[in-house]
């Protein structure tokens, strides 16, 4: 028993170090890319995601970046209150619906995924973002603002809350009528059942 209880050490412990070393590099990269393209892309197509999108796009298209950072503003003292009507709204859409069913079904390889409108702003998620505003980080800028093969994958993190290491992959949400960039994806993916997987 206390052998076993070595090995399983040795080994969590060989993993983690390893993973800390990969952080910059991610050697994760190809196998996050595969399923990505494998798995990903072919959700990304459901008319809940898609029209969700479409009709947030729509909806805050005559958004300036004043309102947009007031929203912002908003959301962020909304997590640290029992009063949520912004978090409320987007939790309870079809969408994020969408997105928690998605993350359950993954038998926690996904620690997380929202989808984000043109302008950076969460439309629909399975958890709670510590912002609703993406549009300044590269998981936005890189994937939006580049177009349809994009890609964005980051480094693996320990995530504090569930003491899982992840790296969150972001990709462009296409529309299929037309084959526009009208959104974007980021999905954590918990890199010690990646590895299983493989």
């Amino acid at each position: 028993m206390r052998i076993q209880r070595f090995v399983a050490c040795l080994a969590a412990a060989l993993f983690i170090s390893g993973v800390a070393a990969a952080n910059d590099a991610n050697e994760f990269k190809p196998a996050i890319s595969k399923h990505a393209k494998s798995q990903v892309k072919s959700w990304l197509k459901d008319p809940v995601v898609i029209n969700a999108i479409k009709a947030q796009n729509a909806k805050n298209a005559g958004l300036s970046q004043t309102d947009v950072d007031r929203l912002d503003k908003q959301w962020r003292s909304e997590t640290g209150s029992s009063n949520q009507p912004l978090i409320k709204s987007v939790l309870s859409n079809d969408l994020s619906k969408f997105l928690m069913k998605k993350k359950e079904g993954s038998q926690g390889l996904y620690t997380e995924i929202f989808v984000m409108d043109n302008k950076g702003l969460n439309v629909g998620q399975s958890d709670v973002t510590s912002d609703y505003w993406q549009g300044d980080e590269a998981k936005w800028k890189k994937t939006y603002l580049v177009g349809a093969d994009a890609m964005h994958i980051g480094g693996v993190k320990k995530d504090e809350s569930t003491q899982m290491f992840q790296s969150q992959l972001s990709m462009p949400v296409m529309d299929p009528d037309n084959n526009q960039v009208i959104g974007a994806v980021t999905v954590g993916i918990n890199v010690e059942l990646l590895s299983q997987l493989q």
